[in-house]
């Protein structure tokens, strides 16, 4: 009986370590799992390692979610116009419901963008999307329209849709909402009255609104960390990292620079943050919380330019800030320096984010190769893995898998 109990302990604690994968790069929005028995290998053409593969109707670069027994993607049907949201079961692959949530001509965007590349958010009872919807026909770069957000349970009710304001972009259109508490927090930068903004989660209402001082497209999630002891929304974006409060919108603190646009979501330590960026110059930069008002000269801890990323986000594992250069390029730097200690030609192009696990490295590059890495101060690639079609979206990793959505299939990959 007593090697019974010690069994299903065993079995429960097994258990317990899985994590859900709740919106955009992760539980933490940083890209890490805490989970150690995370696949390394895998092949999308001879099926090993794949667990399902169910084809997604309609395109889109956004990433799955895994919320509870529910997967969540957003798409774009040509044929109709409508920004869709499907909800998957996480098990089997099937697809329980597909949702339209708008309708509406397609945006003027870049080559690298989606008409569904925002990726949801889900907090176990309900699931939030974020879309652009404009009356421009002639698919205008930059053209004017409106970002809406809206609210769905996990039987595919509608709660809510709201137009939370302006947003024109020749780029596109990509806001990932964050969930915190009571609000959903979204990112409104663009070339207009750009704003940052927290909605109510059961009704979609406004709660707050905060301009951004310099009006510039870029697209980074705010990352939500607490510091000396309160919470702070940190992005950087529109020429400018900053800070805020995230239940009331005030503006902590600020950097100016380092560059005019921004993608990649930053990332944390309990030491420094850290950011790669940009755009039309790159850089890499490690900076100290804490401060108040412009802390530009005071509390950047190290800054190098030696790294050409601009849309994938990085990821810290191990002591070690990883980069992946938008050439195709693995960087590794020192976290307390900056010292660039490798780089390594991991691929022809990168569009997803890094994801870590188990002191492991994922880089996935636009080809549907990932290459999993040592989380260490030399570069070692472990394994080398093709799933078989391109990969646009950021790997999602949950309960001993990995989901990765290539252009027309999502993969379940488990061993």
């Amino acid at each position: 009986m007593r090697f019974g109990c010690l069994i299903l302990t065993f079995w429960i604690a097994s258990v317990s370590i899985g994590e859900d994968w709740p919106g955009w790069r992760g539980p933490r929005g940083d890209g890490t799992s805490l989970e150690t028995s995370v696949p390394i290998v895998w092949n999308g053409t001879s099926g090993q390692n794949i667990l399902w593969k169910t084809p997604i109707p309609g395109s889109g670069y956004s990433s799955p979610i895994v919320s509870g027994d529910a997967i969540f993607v957003t798409a774009f049907d040509a044929n109709t116009s409508e920004r869709m949201l499907h909800c998957l079961d996480r098990l089997s692959g099937s697809m329980h419901w597909t949702r339209a949530v708008v309708a509406s001509p397609l945006e003027g965007m870049h080559k690298l963008n989606s008409a569904a590349s925002g990726t949801p958010a889900a907090d176990g009872e309900h699931v939030f999307v974020t879309f652009f919807r404009t009356d421009d026909q002639a698919e205008t770069k930059g053209a004017p329209g409106e970002m809406v957000v809206a609210a769905f349970d996990y039987q595919g009710n509608q709660q809510w849709l709201v137009a939370a304001g302006a947003f024109s972009s020749v780029h596109g259109f990509c806001t990932c909402p964050v969930l915190y508490n009571d609000f959903v927090i979204i990112n409104g930068d663009h070339d207009g009255e750009s704003y940052i903004a927290a909605l109510r989660k059961d009704t979609g209402e406004l709660v707050w609104k905060t301009p951004r001082v310099h009006q510039t497209r870029s697209y980074s999630t705010p990352l939500l960390r607490p510091i000396d002891g309160k919470m702070q929304a940190v992005l950087s974006g529109s020429k400018r990292v900053a800070g805020f409060d995230p239940d009331t919108g005030e503006r902590l603190w600020w950097i100016e620079g380092p560059t005019e646009q921004f993608v990649s979501s930053m990332v944390f330590d309990d030491k420094y943050f850290y950011l790669n960026a940009g755009f039309p110059t790159y850089h890499v930069m490690a900076i100290r919380p804490g401060g108040k008002n412009d802390v530009t000269d005071s509390h950047v801890q190290w800054h190098v330019t030696d790294s050409q990323s601009y849309v994938p986000s990085p990821v810290v594992a191990n002591g070690l800030l990883f980069v992946a250069d938008d050439r195709g390029i693995g960087h590794c730097y020192d976290t307390e320096t900056g010292e660039h200690l490798w780089r390594e030609r991991l691929g022809r192009h990168f569009s997803a984010s890094l994801v870590t696990a188990n002191n492991l490295v994922y880089f996935t590059a636009d080809t549907g190769i990932t290459q999993v890495m040592r989380a260490a101060r030399t570069a070692e690639i472990l394994q080398t893995n093709e799933l078989g079609e391109s990969v646009f979206a950021s790997p999602a990793i949950s309960n001993g898998r990995i989901y990765l959505r290539g252009e027309q299939h999502l993969y379940c990959v488990g061993e």
